[in-house]
């Protein structure tokens, strides 16, 4: 694949934190570069960030740098278990959590001006229904809400989905069940949130699977190191892998929606786009 084919890109969104989101932005941008996949993963979570802390990492740089005019993103790239690279985010810098809906758009149209081979961008989002997070859902072709089998959880994933679906025009949304006991319960936990939605809202979800409770994922975590790499032949290492396998056969896009995407440039020159289109910000 050329710098300028199509990327896939991936969301990876929550209602509420606490439920692994960022464990499973990491492990399955690791799980996609070990299959022989070229993988970028952007910490989103903009002013706290956690995808380094999740690997033990110290960058120099981060998006603020971006922002700021500092530096441009090839020049913050971080490298990343497997051979992933890592865009950080800044932690604790409140300006970053409140950017404007113009610096988001900033932020990610400036993917446009990368010029490595890329076949995946995985971003983490922030937890929560934050302007960041519909930015940067609605930038993207494959949005994964992460639910734990939990009131909260569930209830915080439904408002989340129903803001994009109803506010954000996202039709099809991906669920992800994690720290389950079990497939079954997996199934089950997706059932529980495709009631809802069914009755009230007009959104298409599909169950992505399911991370089961795992204690070497808890160990991983705590050598600040990801599963996949670590623990290969543990049950959450291998759902991972199952979860890489599917998210290799959803759909690149061939062409540009007309809305502000990342890589935009490399899906206008992949399919067919309609100029007129192109000032849309959907």
């Amino acid at each position: 694949m050329s710098a300028t084919s199509p990327v896939r890109v991936i969301a990876v969104a929550s209602g509420k934190g606490g439920v692994g989101k960022t464990n499973v932005s990491v492990n399955l941008s690791v799980a996609m570069a070990q299959a022989g996949r070229r993988v970028m993963l952007m910490d989103a979570d903009l002013g706290l960030a956690n995808v380094d802390v999740l690997l033990g990492l110290q960058p120099r740089r981060n998006l603020s740098h971006v922002l700021a005019g500092d530096a441009d993103l090839d020049e913050i790239l971080v490298d990343g278990p497997a051979g992933i690279a890592i865009v950080p985010a800044a932690s604790g810098v409140a300006r970053m959590a409140d950017l404007d809906p113009a610096e988001h758009v900033g932020l990610i149209r400036a993917f446009s001006e990368m010029t490595r081979p890329l076949d995946v961008l995985v971003v983490d989002t922030a937890a929560g229904l934050h302007d960041s997070v519909t930015s940067f859902c609605r930038a993207v072709q494959e949005v994964l809400v992460v639910v734990c089998d939990e009131p909260a959880s569930i209830t915080d994933a439904y408002a989340l989905i129903k803001v994009l679906s109803r506010d954000h025009g996202i039709a099809r949304i991906r669920v992800l069940a994690n720290m389950v006991r079990g497939p079954e319960e997996g199934r089950a936990l997706f059932r529980k949130l495709t009631a809802v939605c069914d009755r009230f809202l007009d959104v298409i979800l599909d169950h992505a699977g399911s991370i089961p409770h795992d204690e070497s994922l808890r160990k991983s975590v705590q050598r600040q190191k990801a599963v996949a790499e670590v623990y290969p032949g543990s049950p959450s290492a291998r759902a991972f892998k199952e979860l890489a396998r599917k998210a290799d056969t959803w759909p690149v896009p061939s062409g540009s929606s007309g809305k502000i995407e990342f890589f935009v440039e490399r899906l206008v020159g992949s399919g067919s786009f309609d100029p007129d289109q192109s000032s849309v910000a959907g």
